[in-house]
C-alpha cells in the first residue's frame, strides 16, 4: 500500500494514440480519483487526414493545430487530469520522408527526451507508468522511441545520481505495455467478417501479428465496460484521423462489449509485492497499491 496520491502516468506517441489501449483505464482511474497524466510525444502533423472532405491543403498545413485540438477534446471526455507534450515533431511512418525531419522525435537524442520523461516522472510522481512495448504496438518509430524513453525513465527516475537537474528523485513501481491479445483480436474480427462488416482482415496482406501480442505475454485485464461510452467519444474527437466508417468503429455492440469491454496489458516490472492470483489474469493496475 502506498500513501502518497495515486497517480498514473500513459506515455504516447500522437494525439488519438491515448484512445485506443488505455482510453477506458484512463477513464475508469479518473472516476476512481486517480491523477491520471496524459503525456504526447510528438504533435502528429505527419499523419494522413483519412476524411476526405477534411483532406484540404489548408487543413494539411495546419494539421499540428486541428489534431491539437482534437487531443483538447479527447483528454476531456476522458476526464484526464494532466496533459503533457514533449514537443516533438511527428516522425511518420516507417521508411517515409518525415523520418528524417531535424526536429522529429525519430531524430531526437533519447537522452535529452529521456532527460524530459524523466522531469515528468519526478513532477507528478506517478506510481503506474505506462507505454508500448520494444516494437511500438506496430512498428512505428515514434512508438518505439516512446517505449525506449518509458522504460529508460522507469529505471532512470528514482536514481539521483541520473539527471540530477531534473528533479528530484521519484522511483515508479510498475511499468506495463499496452497491448492486444492476439485470439481476442482475431476472433473479433472473424466473427465481424461473417456478419459482413468491414475488418482489416479484408486486405489479404493484413498481418494480425503486426498489431497485436502472444495471448501468454498479457498478465493484466482492466475492466472497461462502464466506460466504453467515453473512450468511443474521446475516439470520435479525432475527426481527421478517424473516419465514421472505420473498422474500429463499425464493430457491432456485443462485440465491442467483449472486444473492448477489457483493456489488455503486460506487467514487466514492479517494485512491490503482488497479490497472489493464481491462475487468474490481474485485473488492476494499481494491484498491490491499494
Amino acid at each position: 500500500m502506498t500513501t502518497e496520491l495515486l497517480t498514473i502516468m500513459a506515455v504516447h506517441a500522437h494525439p488519438d494514440d491515448e484512445c485506443f489501449t488505455t482510453g477506458g483505464s484512463l477513464a475508469r482511474y479518473s472516476a476512481e480519483g486517480i491523477n491520471t497524466v496524459l503525456i504526447i510525444a510528438t504533435g502528429g502533423e505527419a499523419g494522413e487526414i483519412v476524411v476526405e472532405e477534411l483532406a484540404t491543403p489548408e487543413n494539411y498545413a495546419n494539421l499540428r493545430e486541428l489534431r491539437d485540438k482534437e487531443l483538447a477534446c479527447s483528454v476531456e471526455k476522458l476526464g484526464i487530469n494532466v496533459l503533457e507534450r514533449l514537443g516533438y515533431h511527428d516522425s511518420g511512418m516507417e521508411g517515409t520522408e518525415a523520418n528524417h525531419h531535424p526536429e522529429s522525435f525519430h531524430m531526437a537524442d533519447k537522452d535529452e527526451a529521456t532527460a524530459r520523461l524523466v522531469a515528468l516522472v519526478r513532477k507528478y510522481k506517478p506510481q503506474v507508468l505506462v507505454s508500448y512495448d520494444e516494437r511500438g504496438g506496430y512498428g512505428h518509430p515514434d512508438h518505439i522511441a516512446c517505449h525506449q524513453i518509458t522504460v529508460a525513465a522507469f529505471e532512470a527516475a528514482g536514481d539521483a545520481t541520473r539527471y540530477p537537474d531534473w528533479g528530484a528523485p521519484w522511483t515508479p513501481l510498475k511499468l506495463y505495455y499496452a497491448s492486444f491479445p492476439r485470439t481476442k483480436v482475431y476472433n473479433a474480427w472473424l466473427l465481424m467478417k461473417e456478419r459482413g462488416f468491414p475488418t482489416p482482415l479484408d486486405d489479404p496482406e493484413f498481418d494480425v501479428s503486426r498489431f497485436t501480442v502472444e495471448d501468454e505475454r498479457v498478465t493484466t485485464h482492466v475492466p472497461v465496460h462502464a466506460y466504453m461510452e467515453q473512450k468511443r467519444s474521446s475516439i470520435d474527437c479525432h475527426i481527421t484521423q478517424i473516419r465514421k466508417d472505420s473498422a474500429f468503429l463499425s464493430v457491432p455492440d456485443d462485440i465491442a462489449y467483449d472486444l473492448f469491454g477489457y483493456e489488455y496489458y503486460i506487467l514487466v516490472a514492479a517494485r512491490v509485492d503482488l497479490p497472489d492470483r493464481g491462475d487468474t489474469m490481474e485485473d488492476d493496475l494499481f494491484a498491490g497499491l491499494r
